[in-house]
């Protein structure tokens, strides 16, 4: 039988193999995509769960389909706009979260949205794969039943994660409940060390009863009983009316265009639109002359990406909420008035409420799929920062999401009832002459489209490889100060700041954000992972028909 090749990519090597397994069964790449997340959610925890919320960017040729489907995770109806305004409050100075007094909006009940991460994979999965939702399952329930194993980065983020803005640490998240600490932590309340395998039988009750019960016994059955009954007894605003109200949105992506390259984004709430504003703008420049990561192309860089990340924070946030001006903030024209204020030399001022510390990792994680048949699926999701609540029996970590919404009434981000937080999320598929030719995404919170923006410079303006193009040394600009990679050198960033810049310099050599790209080129499809998050590219055969 003809065989053809398929690639995933994932920031866990057990959930890429979950992917690649499906892919080699005959499954496309919806449903490798759904059984590498829900993988994920065991083998990552601190990254993702089945309480979390994420985005995925879809496209299946055959069907003419090329939809996002969106599994944000909501407010509970009980959060008012004004909840917290009465509060003393500042943010954590990249624009990523906002922290009241008492932590109460992002650790503990009160931080919890409704979370829709099971309701958007079977949504995908019923309407996109091929696969039950059981199957899909299954590789997730048997590393739950074995164990995980605590890889690098788990333990980086777990133990060595230093919160930013007043946050809490993950330490002080995990010990919130009996379960955080039996498993995560040992006896001095310090998290597990790297090869140690974390025990979760709960977690693995949970996921053998939903693979019986199936993705809607969590917003309706017996799990969602559990969840409401633990909300109602510890204060929190999660209840059983909007778990049985959670509905997934799909919406088709926002586009863009960059030297000959259609660009598919995610649509609002999520980032898409931040991404392709800043594709546009350096679209006005010819970036391969200046060179890569030189001073001069550090500076317009640097200068993009804050021109649209005040657009981000004025007009982005949910749709059914808010008017998000895409016309405008799509045109070629607001990209060329935002390229011309950059060769005038002028600065943007990215307002915030607290100097910011340098980027470090979010609580994140992603999937990209391109199958033999052109399918294609990118992948992210999240517990935005946890929120360290486990409900007793249950198992898994419930999202932190109440901590991304702007407590202050009347902004384009602020809380209300029912709505979507705005997002960096931002899976993008890329198309040349009509078809998918790259799949990425990226996790790391606000960073995400700075990340983003210099993984596709890379690929089609300085020709770098995927694995080139997530691993080069970059910078993230979040705020009015430019942070760096520590593998660009001080005569570099000398110069940088001699045009003005606030340079913030990483001890970290690979940071900021995570990328991960399927790419197709002459020679078939390759894929990269961002080696900062222990992942992996794996191609496989499928069969073929």
């Amino acid at each position: 039988m003809r065989k053809a090749q398929a690639v995933i990519v994932a920031a866990q090597p057990e959930a890429a193999e979950a992917g690649a397994r499906v892919l080699m069964d005959g499954g496309n790449a919806v449903d490798a995509a759904v059984a590498a997340a829900l993988t994920q959610g065991v083998v990552d925890p601190l990254m993702s769960s089945v309480a979390g919320y994420g985005t995925l960017q879809i496209a299946l040729p055959a069907r003419g389909v090329h939809t996002c489907i969106d599994f944000s995770a909501r407010a509970p109806l009980a959060a008012r706009e004004d909840i917290w305004a009465h509060l003393p409050m500042r943010d954590t100075g990249d624009g990523y979260a906002f922290v009241v007094e008492g932590n109460v909006n992002e650790a503990g009940y009160q931080s919890i949205g409704t979370p829709g991460t099971l309701a958007g994979l079977d949504h995908a999965l019923s309407r996109y794969g091929t696969w039950s939702f059981a199957d899909a399952l299954a590789p997730a329930l048997a590393h739950a039943k074995a164990g995980v194993v605590v890889r690098p980065h788990m333990y980086q983020y777990g133990a060595l994660d230093r919160a930013r803005g007043g946050m809490l640490e993950t330490e002080q998240r995990l010990a919130l409940t009996a379960t955080g600490r039996a498993v995560y932590l040992d006896a001095e309340g310090r998290f597990r060390r790297p090869g140690e395998r974390l025990h979760n039988p709960d977690l693995a009750a949970t996921l053998e009863h939903l693979a019986r019960a199936g993705a809607a016994d969590f917003y309706r059955g017996e799990v969602a009983a559990r969840i409401a009954e633990d909300m109602r007894a510890h204060g929190g605003l999660l209840s059983s009316e909007d778990l049985l109200g959670y509905r997934v949105v799909e919406a088709p992506p926002v586009w863009g265009e960059y030297r000959g390259w259609a660009i598919a984004g995610y649509p609002p709430p999520g980032g898409g639109v931040t991404l392709i504003q800043a594709l546009q703008v350096l679209a006005e420049f010819d970036l391969a002359d200046l060179g890569h990561n030189s001073v001069d192309y550090l500076r317009v860089l640097t200068e993009t990406l804050k021109w649209v990340t005040m657009d981000k924070d004025m007009h982005i946030g949910d749709p059914e909420f808010v008017d998000v001006p895409l016309d405008r903030l799509l045109s070629r024209t607001h990209a060329s008035t935002l390229a011309s204020r950059i060769r005038a030399g002028e600065h943007a001022d990215v307002q915030r409420m607290q100097a910011g510390k340098p980027d470090e990792p979010r609580d994140t994680t992603q999937v990209c799929v391109i199958d033999a048949a052109g399918n294609a699926a990118a992948l992210t999701h999240s517990l935005g920062t946890s929120s360290g609540i486990i409900t007793d029996g249950l198992g898994f970590l419930y999202n932190g999401l109440l901590s991304g919404f702007d407590p202050r009434p009347g902004r384009a981000a602020s809380i209300g009832p029912g709505k979507r937080r705005t997002s960096s999320q931002a899976p993008t598929l890329l198309l040349r002459d009509g078809e998918v030719r790259a799949a990425l995404g990226a996790p790391g919170g606000t960073a995400i489209a700075s990340a983003l923006t210099q993984t596709i410079v890379n690929l089609v303006d300085f020709g770098m490889s995927p694995l080139e193009a997530v691993a080069a040394p970059r910078i993230s600009v979040t705020s009015n100060a430019v942070d760096v990679s520590n593998r660009i050198p001080r005569y570099i960033t000398d110069g940088l700041q001699g045009k003005g810049a606030q340079v913030r310099r990483s001890h970290l050599s690979y940071a900021f954000a995570a990328p991960h790209v399927v790419w197709r080129t002459a020679q078939g499809l390759q894929g990269g992972a961002d080696p900062q998050r222990d992942g992996v590219a794996l191609a496989v055969t499928q069969p073929a028909g």
